[in-house]
């Protein structure tokens, strides 16, 4: 059932009444504030409302907002953008835009921390806490690997349908770059599991499940298996690199797609979807259209026309 239907049915308002109240953040659902009237939710669902409740509002902004209450955030980071200023003190990065949209949806000065990050070029979901006491309950799920996290990768080559890639992590290999432990070096364990979904002309999409959360553990694991992720200036094969720009490949093809966890004060459940980025589905389409094309029959060639002598 539609959230202001059942808003409407429980507080005796009308549909639009009922509408308004929820995106103005005055309607909880298990004591979560939820302002997407159309949320499907349980008939037996615990709806609160509050009249009195300042109402939030409305921010126009090209900043996707995945899921949003009282304790945390979750947005989907486009490509390109840093997650978190570095040395530089870049002011365009994502906690500045998530900063600035709570800043002007509640008219105050927001708390925001950080739970966890993604790479400059990876897109896709990331959560953020609204409070201190969320930040500390959420990094201690990441802590834990309680989180769902799903990647989808375009990667290098045919790999296995499945597999587990469990090679401990560097900071350093020798080129000031993260790798892959050598025999008898002490480094990091990190644990990535996958599955192939779709191969492709010279490239697998695979979907991705972090057990460990190692920095650049997805682009390193796959990497040292002999199947970088497409467009990565960093651990892709060099030789490759440059058919790979020329190929369209804009950025490394890396979007964190799923996101699930116990909420921070509820417990409920929280799992968003990140739809695939415009780069990264005109890649994956580009790459469908030459299989299409390589699998078409070809017609047959025709001999020349034998006329018999007389």
């Amino acid at each position: 059932m539609r959230l202001d239907l059942a808003a409407a049915r429980a507080f005796d308002l009308s549909r639009r009444a009922a509408r308004e109240a929820v995106r103005a953040g005055r309607v909880d659902v298990a004591g979560v504030t939820e302002g997407e009237p159309g949320l499907d939710v349980p008939p037996e669902s615990a709806l609160t409302f509050h009249p009195d409740r300042p109402a939030r509002y409305r921010v126009r902004t090209s900043l996707p907002v995945l899921h949003e209450d009282a304790d945390c955030i979750v947005v989907d980071k486009p490509a390109g953008l840093l997650t978190l200023p570095t040395s530089d003190r870049e002011k365009d990065t994502l906690l500045s835009r998530v900063s600035a949209y709570l800043q002007h949806r509640y008219r105050k000065r927001p708390y925001v921390g950080v739970v966890h990050r993604l790479d400059k070029e990876t897109s896709g979901a990331l959560v953020f806490a609204r409070s201190r006491e969320a930040l500390r309950a959420l990094q201690e799920l990441f802590k834990h690997h309680a989180i769902e996290r799903e990647y989808v990768a375009l990667v290098e080559g045919t790999p296995p349908e499945a597999g587990t890639l469990d090679a401990d992590l560097v900071r350093d290999r020798g080129d000031r770059r993260r790798g892959v432990a050598r025999p008898g070096e002490r480094g990091l364990s990190a644990v990535t599991s996958y599955r192939t979904l779709e191969r492709l002309p010279g490239a697998s999409l695979v979907s991705v499940r972090l057990e460990t959360g190692r920095t650049h553990q997805i682009r390193v694991h796959f990497a040292a298996a002999g199947h970088p992720v497409l467009g990565d200036a960093v651990y892709g094969a060099p030789v490759r690199r440059s058919a790979e720009r020329e190929d369209g490949t804009p950025r490394q093809m890396l979007h964190a797609r799923t996101l699930g966890f116990a909420h921070p004060r509820t417990g409920q459940t929280v799992r968003c979807q990140a739809p695939l980025p415009a780069d990264f589905a005109e890649v994956l389409a580009t790459l469908k259209r030459r299989k299409t094309k390589a699998l078409r029959p070809k017609p047959e060639r025709r001999g020349k026309r034998q006329v018999p002598k007389p």
